[in-house]
């Protein structure tokens, strides 16, 4: 007999069985969405560093587009019941000039 630790990999596959059809398609269509989210933060991020420093205003605007697409991302995140965001912000290498922007509101 298989023993497994709670939320280990046997566990997880029996929810998912007991999941239905409906539950299945609304757990892929968060995980698309979450997925188009997080394309949107790589693209936006991109777009910050290759800009550099030269135009103010125009990086003013890729930092608010940034920050804009990272509180989408850490939304859908928070709707899934992933509350902690320190992974992401590593794994995206999120600047502290976006941050700041998506925890004051100001996006």
């Amino acid at each position: 007999m298989a023993h497994d630790r709670p939320g280990g990999p046997i566990a997880q596959s029996a929810r998912e069985a007991s999941l239905s059809g409906g539950e299945r398609e609304l757990k892929g269509e968060q995980a698309v969405s979450l997925g188009r989210y997080g394309r949107a933060v790589e693209r936006t991020l991109v777009a910050l560093r290759e800009a550099g420093a030269s135009d103010a205003d125009a990086r003013q605007r890729l930092v608010r587009d940034a920050a804009e697409a990272v509180w989408r991302y850490f939304i859908q995140r928070e709707a899934l019941g992933l509350y902690n965001h320190d992974l992401v912000v590593k794994h995206y290498g999120i600047p502290g000039e976006v941050l700041a922007r998506v925890g004051s509101g100001s996006l």
